[in-house]
């Protein structure tokens, strides 16, 4: 009797479990489906490749929103994985059992889950107001400070499954620890931290509150990083927000490309981690 009390309430929570894991999954698909229709009609060569119209004016493209989104996510990007590797790094190799390498994790595991807004909103006090203008370069700086946790976590996560004995083989023959970090514990996670890599810029290239706060919006193509840049996230919500609708087919089709882009990249980062060949979670198995 127990026993079959046992499965019954095995059961009834397995339907339950598929119910609502059926009920996000319909949510998900539908939003995607929705972006999909709306936007992938829209999303021609012209949208590319030309400047937008006078509002009003049907026509034009958002090339200054793509141009100002590649200066921006790719200059982030140059600034955000050095700091982040480097961090990751420290955590792993350097700081093991110490109390400030604790303070340093605690505080960067904080960071992961902090809103983005908070970025933006810090970035607008230190660059933004000595500026007195909004600015590319704040929003650069506060995109890369929103990758950099995700990237040094990453980076500790995949170094600490390297096991010990390897470190203690290259110690054996004679190795620095410089040389045993780029030869043995960088080469046998690579995989793992440009993973790591990968998904912190995913996180970025969608990121809308603090580009409010930094950047901002600019209504034609710039390349000066000390005055306002047009970037695809702030103008789809001012396209949106926006009374003209050939603005709304316009937002549609950029954000297919940004979810589009997104996935490619959380794609790309699964992959390499599956089809590695010095996959770093095989560690951990065999530790």
């Amino acid at each position: 009797m127990r026993i079959y009390r046992r499965k019954v309430i095995n059961g009834v929570m397995l339907f339950i479990s598929f119910l609502t894991a059926l009920y996000g999954l319909f949510w998900l698909f539908w939003i995607l489906g929705t972006l999909f229709v709306n936007g992938f009609r829209y999303l021609t060569l012209d949208l590319f490749l030309q400047d937008p119209t006078p509002p009003g004016i049907e026509g034009g493209g958002l090339r200054h929103a793509f141009v100002g989104h590649i200066i921006i996510t790719s200059l982030a990007t140059l600034i955000g994985i050095p700091i982040g590797v480097c961090a990751g790094i420290y955590y792993a190799e350097y700081g093991r059992n110490s109390k400030f390498f604790m303070a340093l994790k605690n505080i960067t595991d904080i960071m992961v889950s902090t809103p983005s807004i908070i970025m933006g909103a810090v970035m607008y006090a230190l660059m933004v107001v000595p500026f007195k203008q909004f600015n590319a370069l704040s929003g650069i700086l506060a995109l890369a400070l929103l990758m950099v946790p995700v990237i040094s976590v990453t980076t500790y996560e995949m170094l600490d499954l390297v096991p010990h004995t390897l470190r203690e083989a290259a110690y054996a023959l004679g190795a620095y620890k410089w040389q045993i970090i780029k030869d043995v514990t960088l080469r046998a996670a690579k995989f793992g931290i440009l993973t790591g890599i990968l998904l912190g810029v995913a996180r970025i290239s969608g990121e809308t509150a603090p580009l409010l706060f930094t950047s901002f919006n600019n209504a034609y193509l710039s390349f000066d990083l000390f005055k306002p840049m047009a970037t695809l996230t702030v103008t789809v919500f001012n396209y949106i927000m926006g009374p003209y609708d050939y603005w709304h087919k316009q937002a549609w089709a950029a954000a297919l490309f940004l979810t589009l882009l997104v996935l490619v990249l959380s794609l790309l980062a699964k992959a390499l981690l599956y089809f590695g060949t010095l996959n770093p979670f095989k560690w951990k198995e065999k530790r």
